[in-house]
């Protein structure tokens, strides 16, 4: 399985707005580490009630993982070698709909260790790193909490994700470090927004409207 590593092929969905977006004040601003929290009323299926950790926002475009969709395919299956090394449960994650037959693995450090010098991690922020899969995972296991194998991402080109934000696709919120390698329960839409100032908090209780597609 290839990794994905490739920035052009950074396309999801997009409304075709390429210019660069005017926050208005107190509005949060996407970066590497923020969580894309989808709308109430986005009803694409691929992207409804999901949680995206963002790894790369520049003038290359964006690119995240979806947090909440585990898979059936056991990492066991297809990276034996790191099975003992993903958090529970020890499953492949959809990390979106670009490259579904590459793997991304997310990690979060443990408290106090340094990364500095060590092959195979590039920090993406604070405690949370990106874990490069042809590394020895017998010396990366030591240095994390845990981490998670992502099967492709989600990616937007520039000015994709810009458009997506002016028409109210998604909440930008910060993540916590234990986001990445969360259980992907569910529920992790609701936890999300439950944890978020008034008036967003009240959102993690809208119920899921069962004869939307």
């Amino acid at each position: 399985m290839a990794r994905a590593d490739d920035p052009d092929d950074r396309r999801t969905r997009g409304h075709g707005d390429h210019g660069r977006r005017d926050h208005r004040p107190g509005e949060s601003v996407v970066r590497a580490g923020s969580l894309l929290v989808s709308a109430i009323d986005l009803a694409e299926p691929t992207f409804r009630r999901t949680v995206i950790y963002v790894i790369e926002h520049n003038e290359a475009g964006s690119l995240g993982v979806v947090l909440n969709r585990p898979s059936d395919t056991a990492v066991h299956d297809v990276l034996p070698r790191w099975s003992e090394v993903v958090s529970v449960p020890q499953t492949l994650f959809v990390g979106g709909p670009v490259k579904r037959d590459a793997a991304l693995c997310v990690a979060t450090v443990r408290v106090g260790v340094s990364i500095a010098g060590v092959n195979g991690l590039r920090r993406v922020d604070g405690r949370v790193v990106l874990v490069d899969l042809d590394a020895d995972p017998a010396e990366i296991g030591p240095l994390i909490e845990g981490a998670r194998i992502f099967a492709g991402y989600a990616g937007w080109t520039f000015g994709q994700l810009e458009g997506e934000l002016d028409n109210h696709d998604w909440y930008v919120v910060s993540a916590l470090p234990a986001d990445p390698i969360a259980p992907g329960r569910p529920d992790l839409w609701a936890q999300v927004l439950r944890r978020q100032p008034l008036p967003l908090s009240l959102l993690a209780s809208h119920p899921i409207e069962l004869e939307r597609n």
